[in-house]
């Protein structure tokens, strides 16, 4: 049974001549474990209106349901959801959910999750999705935030607190430039003085300052490293809207 804490994540890459994107679930057990959210800092309490995990992330998107990564919860049995946790192990409460509350995406690294009705406040609260005014918003130099319990530099230990790093959205074209090419479902992230997120981060939010929309669900990063400077991918929300809408009913 995986331990899923909703509110950040990503996975990892290996390099060729152009780096390969890996999801973290694909990463040898030795290494799963390692750094998150680099050269971040420490989060206010209760800063996102989202969850906590196995550490993997999460958004919480309605009363009843949680967007994250496919790659989280995979074959997995169940997961555990924690709410309202700034600490990474004292969350305000918990949920177990079983696997026919999962609904993956058949195409991309996208997930929901439909969770028992949970009522909001200030520890517990929703992130709102882009409206589909802004369904072809791509949000390029746009700066967001993404949040997670990972470590502050490869390879590190987890820190207790929840921490966050401020990025700036950037155009496929220049993501392009690493990975090769990437798909009108993602959206990547520069990593500047090595703030990225990185290894177990996957399915956490990336959310805009302007207007906190969730804008995306974090996917990957470089092999050769979280620090490399190599765009962090994740997967693009308003892309997904209609699946969204079509599984849960929810719209703006």
């Amino acid at each position: 049974m995986k331990v899923f804490l909703a509110i950040l994540a990503l996975a990892v890459a290996s390099a060729s001549a152009f780096d390969e994107k890996v999801f973290v679930k694909n990463l040898p057990k030795t290494t799963k474990i390692k750094g998150r959210v680099t050269n971040g800092y420490a989060a206010p309490r209760a800063r996102l209106p989202t969850l906590g995990g196995w550490w993997c992330g999460g958004s919480i998107i309605a009363h009843d349901w949680v967007l994250t990564a496919e790659h989280c919860i995979g074959d997995a049995a169940t997961v555990i959801v924690y709410f309202g946790a700034t600490w990474r192990t004292n969350a305000q409460f918990t949920h177990t959910v079983g696997n026919g509350n999962f609904i993956k995406h058949p195409n991309a690294d996208i997930a929901l999750i439909r969770i028992p009705h949970v009522d909001f406040w200030h520890m517990v609260n929703k992130v709102e999705l882009p409206s589909y005014n802004d369904r072809y918003n791509n949000y390029n130099e746009w700066w967001a935030v993404a949040c997670g319990w990972g470590g502050t530099y490869d390879g590190s230990p987890l820190p207790d607190w929840l921490q966050c790093v401020d990025v700036q959205i950037v155009h496929n074209e220049e993501c392009g430039w690493t990975y090769g090419s990437v798909g009108d479902n993602v959206i990547c992230t520069r990593t500047v003085d090595g703030k990225s997120i990185c290894q177990g981060d996957s399915g956490g939010p990336l959310v805009t300052h302007d207007g906190s929309k969730l804008v995306g669900v974090s996917n990957f990063v470089s092999s050769n490293g979280c620090q490399s400077g190599a765009p962090a991918g994740f997967q693009r929300v308003t892309y997904h809207l209609d699946w969204i809408r079509d599984h849960t009913g929810i719209s703006y």
